[in-house]
């Protein structure tokens, strides 16, 4: 029995019920075999038993008021994962699917993708099983607020700097902002994604879109492939789909599809950003909406049929698992060449193995989205020194963050044996940072 294999047993007998969570540590553990064969500095140390116990979980509950004066009671958490490299960092979702499982699974991945960023930041990921959806303005801001005058104990910007995913967006961001300033009395960059007004950073909200087409750009290039005149499909309408459809059109591909909760439109002649950016960014309607405005493409209702929609590149940039073995079989069918993961593992592990059989690049999430992490990083960056930086400088960084990744996890896989599997390679790139970081600090 493998040190690796005995250490994920561990982690399912001691977490139960949290099959998300096995999932991520399976599918890391699995691909450091080849490393841990070399490295039994490793074993001796405890570094797998350790790196998969998060160094602190914090759960608590979120009394709010909502606009009828009845109180609601949500419960909120954060799990601080790993500080080996740096200050936890990682998103909040506020999502009824949230519970500790999920945040540890999106907790786990982030050590990782955030030590592949090149940047001295940690793991961490939080949130909430509060739906802002439906709810006031007011309704928001009075959770917000409770929210933050909990975990306001457990963050700064030496310690633990959150930022935003599904369900919480600048509007969020800015009042969970102003109840920590208005708590600590002190303008630091405790969160990130914040409004430019207030120390944001120009590109955050498109990084973990453009950052995926970028590390996948690079992926084609090596393949000699392109973007350009390719069909793309994407899954989701949040920034990391819209911003995806951006720069994938920019470089000459056309996007089809697109989706939210209820369904996916397919568009023949390309999807009109405009359009969408109006009914996600500004409307806040559904996705249905759009065949308004453009009667000749479809609306089909559930998600699930996107991926049989013909295309070159596959782009899933919705949720976890969205993509299965039978979705990758019907790429594989129509003639995909590449998958590249924007949200955070959309693709089953059965997918992926499907892929991997049927010759398909594939870049995984922790490498392909850490965009918007990187972004982050470099918002943190221009907190410390007061000063922010122009568009084309941020974005520039970006792109030679992405760039560099898919430079580092390329290589690794080819040291480690097995030369084309990204995923491999991402696993064994970002861990072996946070696990010499780990020696380095002795037993803590």
């Amino acid at each position: 029995m493998s040190y690796a294999y005995e250490v994920l047993q561990e982690v399912i007998a001691r977490n139960p019920g949290e099959p998300e969570f096995h999932q991520a540590v399976k599918e890391v553990l699995e691909t450091l075999e080849p490393l841990l064969k070399v490295r039994k500095d490793y074993q001796r140390a405890g570094i797998l038993e350790r790196i998969v116990e998060p160094e602190r979980q914090i759960i608590f509950r979120v009394p709010w008021v909502d606009d009828q004066g009845k109180v609601q009671v949500n419960r909120g958490c954060r799990v601080e994962f790993n500080s080996a490299i740096g200050a936890y960092k990682g998103v909040l979702r506020f999502h009824p699917s949230v519970y500790l499982g999920i945040i540890k699974f999106l907790g786990f991945e982030q050590i990782f993708k955030n030590s592949l960023t090149g940047t001295p930041i940690g793991g961490g990921k939080g949130g909430s099983d509060f739906n802002p959806k439906g709810r006031s303005d007011g309704e928001v801001m009075r959770f917000c607020q409770s929210f933050m005058t909990e975990l306001y104990r457990h963050i700064g910007p030496d310690t633990d700097v959150p930022a935003g995913d599904i369900g919480v967006g600048g509007r969020e961001i800015g009042y969970m902002f102003g109840q920590y300033k208005r708590i600590k009395n002190a303008f630091e960059g405790v969160l990130t994604g914040k409004g430019l007004i207030y120390g944001g950073s120009l590109v955050r909200k498109e990084a973990t879109g453009y950052g995926l087409v970028y590390l996948v750009n690079e992926m084609l290039i090596d393949n000699k492939r392109s973007f350009d005149g390719s069909t793309v499909s994407i899954s989701g309408s949040g920034n990391v789909a819209i911003y995806a459809a951006e720069k994938a059109t920019q470089l000459g591909a056309k996007v089809v599809t697109m989706s939210d909760s209820n369904g996916y439109i397919y568009d023949a002649d390309g999807i009109n950003l405009d359009t969408i950016k109006l009914l996600k960014e500004v409307n806040r309607e559904r996705i249905s909406e759009y065949i308004i405005k453009h009667p000749s493409a479809e609306y089909h209702q559930g998600c699930s049929a996107i991926w049989s929609v013909p295309c070159d590149i596959a782009l899933p940039c919705a949720t976890q698992n969205e993509l299965d073995g039978e979705s990758a079989k019907l790429l594989i069918g129509n003639g995909c060449i590449a998958v590249g993961e924007g949200a955070n593992m959309p693709t089953t592990p059965e997918a992926v193995n499907i892929l991997k059989e049927g010759k398909v690049l594939f870049a995984p999430a922790k490498a392909a989205n850490a965009g918007g992490v990187a972004t982050s990083a470099l918002e943190m960056s221009q907190n410390s020194i007061r000063l922010s930086w122009s568009f084309e400088e941020v974005d520039q960084k970006l792109k030679d963050i992405m760039v560099d990744i898919y430079k580092n996890i390329s290589e690794a896989a080819k040291e480690y044996g097995c030369e084309g599997d990204l995923v491999a390679g991402a696993n064994i790139a970002g861990f072996i940072k946070v696990a010499d970081a780990m020696l380095a600090q002795g037993i803590v």
